[in-house]
């Protein structure tokens, strides 16, 4: 069992940078794809950036230019570097780690707030 931690989150002024991180009290290392996902207020959970590996990344649109996803080798860490932030940025970041050595197995934590003043 695996359970994922996310932390870093907080308030921060728009043009400011958080960088926010994931761990686990299990092991990260054997997570396939790792990722970051945002849930606004009435909106659905969308995926923010993506990393297969420790080194195939996709980002979302909106923050491409702007954020950075991170997954040191071997490490049991992902990273979320975001700069310039927006107010749109806001809302709850979550971590989310996929197993496919054997079922696919997924693993969300609970989330960390992200909170943008204009």
């Amino acid at each position: 069992q695996v359970h994922v931690v996310e932390s870093g989150g907080g308030l921060v002024q728009a043009g400011g940078s958080l960088r926010l991180s994931c761990s686990a009290s299990g092991t990260l290392i054997g997570a396939k794809t790792m990722a970051w996902y945002r849930q606004s207020p009435g909106k659905q959970r969308e995926l923010v950036a993506r990393i297969i590996d420790s080194d195939i990344t996709k980002y979302a649109d909106f923050v491409k230019g702007r954020f950075t996803i991170a997954r040191p080798y071997l490490k049991n860490t992902l990273y979320l570097q975001m700069n310039d932030l927006k107010s749109e940025d806001s809302g709850v970041y979550y971590c989310h780690a996929q197993f496919t050595a054997g079922p696919i197995t997924d693993y969300w934590g609970q989330g960390t707030q992200v909170t943008v003043s204009s």
